[in-house]
């Protein structure tokens, strides 16, 4: 069982830096450093975006609005830290040692 647990936290770190990388994505395209209309970044992009996009739309329904400033991938991270260390860590698996 203690295998399980260390890939499902594999699986939530590999998730974190999706939703990084999403992220920096999405501000490079605001501040038009990469462009959508390259086929390459717009895989990309969207690829990114049909990842994370089901996991953050709770947090963004949720949040007020902060004047173009989403927060909602830090709070989604700070979840996921949370089940990672709380959860698997600290509950599950001293259980199954």
């Amino acid at each position: 069982m203690l295998p399980l647990l260390k890939f499902i936290a594999l699986v939530i770190d590999l998730y974190i830096w999706v939703i990084i990388g999403g992220a920096i994505l999405s501000w490079l395209i605001a501040f038009n450093v990469v462009n959508t209309q390259n086929k390459f970044v717009y895989m990309v992009g969207d690829t990114l975006n049909r990842l994370t996009e089901p996991a953050l739309r709770p947090f963004r329904q949720f949040l007020p609005s902060l004047g173009g400033i989403d927060i909602s991938p830090v709070l989604l991270i700070l979840a996921l830290l949370f089940i990672r260390n709380v959860v698997i860590f600290g509950w599950l698996a001293p259980t199954f040692i």
